[in-house]
């Protein structure tokens, strides 16, 4: 493909968003929306959202925050629990209320401890999930202690995801944020029934980026990055025009202090400049003219929701991201590649 100036596709969806809740959601959903025309959002607050109506809730407050004129659906998402009821599920999903349901091994990321503990446990809601439907998104890691956490995503792909996948072959199941060569050769050769996300910044770092120089707390992300062929893996599934990859940046915003201490959150805050730099990635890929399914149509066609009928458009323009976003109460958001002089930029 030649270079081209300028790139118009249909507007993308977000599949996979942490908003958070009060002031902090407020500050980072018009930045999602700015860009996504839709965003799967993730139900890890505190407490968490485990049912259909406190996903309602928390859809009307995100929807507060979102700019005026500016056009955002939020898809909203039930926490999964050893308790979960599989009818309020199945009533929230039939009424529009719920998109899909969260699978959190407990203890595996932020604000995870109550997820679930042993995927038996919720073998009846699984299979009621499978009936009607309902996907079933997934973070991909093991907890045991005993596991290293640079393999935790490929013994999870052993031990849990890929029976699973067996076991209920009608369950939709996105893979999330997935990081490793095992996810992406799992994720090709399961059934039509398999997705996954790939985010932004995985396709971008490596593990050693995160401590060249010094430790680099707003590179911290759970799945943490992994060695640089599975960056190079990542990279090649994504802009490959393999239906089965999507766009979920897993944009996760912790305030500058939360990240810059002793024992630092796991996130990174990559929605300010998200499509960008995607754009940047298939772009160094020679994959442009892949970039409009990875972000606009794959997501929409494994749902099996409408693509968007609105376009944007993205300019090769330098210039240069801030570096954060500042918070109320004097805190910030340190951006993905804030600082950075970024070579495409939405202009429309």
């Amino acid at each position: 493909m030649t270079n081209p100036q300028t790139l118009t596709i249909r507007r993308p969806d977000d599949w996979h968003v942490h908003f958070r809740d009060g002031t902090m959601m407020a500050a980072v959903v018009p930045f999602t929306a700015r860009q996504m025309a839709r965003a799967i959002v993730m139900p890890n607050l505190v407490p968490p959202v485990t049912t259909a109506a406190l996903a309602s809730a928390y859809r009307d407050r995100i929807l507060a925050a979102v700019p005026e004129g500016v056009d955002f659906t939020p898809l909203m998402t039930a926490y999964l629990t050893d308790n979960t009821d599989p009818d309020d599920l199945a009533a929230g999903f039939r009424d529009g209320v719920l998109t899909a349901v969260k699978y959190y091994p407990a203890g595996a990321t932020t604000n995870s401890d109550s997820g679930v503990t042993s995927i038996d446990k919720v073998t009846p809601v699984l299979e009621r999930m499978a009936d009607i439907g309902m996907p079933l998104l997934v973070h991909g890691e093991v907890t045991d202690a005993d596991v290293d956490v640079f393999d935790r995503e490929a013994v999870f792909i052993e031990r849990t995801l890929a029976p699973l996948a067996a076991r209920l072959p009608g369950l939709k199941i996105v893979f999330e944020h997935i990081t490793t060569a095992d996810a992406v050769a799992f994720v090709e050769g399961a059934g039509a029934n398999v997705g996954a996300t790939v985010t932004a910044h995985h396709l971008v770092i490596n593990r050693t980026d995160i401590f060249r120089g010094g430790i680099r707390p707003h590179l911290y992300c759970l799945p943490i990055a992994k060695r640089e062929r599975h960056r190079q893996a990542l990279v090649k599934a994504a802009t490959s025009g393999n239906a089965k990859f999507f766009l979920g940046t897993d944009t996760a915003p912790h305030a500058a202090h939360a990240k810059e201490t002793a024992c630092g959150c796991a996130g990174i805050f990559s929605a300010p400049a998200a499509i960008e730099v995607y754009a940047e990635v298939f772009d160094e890929a020679g994959a442009l003219d892949k970039l409009e399914a990875f972000a606009s149509l794959n997501g929409p066609a494994f749902y099996g929701l409408p693509v968007n009928e609105t376009t944007m458009t993205l300019e090769r323009q330098p210039w240069d991201q801030p570096e954060a976003v500042d918070l109320p109460g004097g805190d910030r958001l340190v951006s993905f590649r804030g600082g950075e002089t970024l070579s495409w930029r939405l202009v429309g």
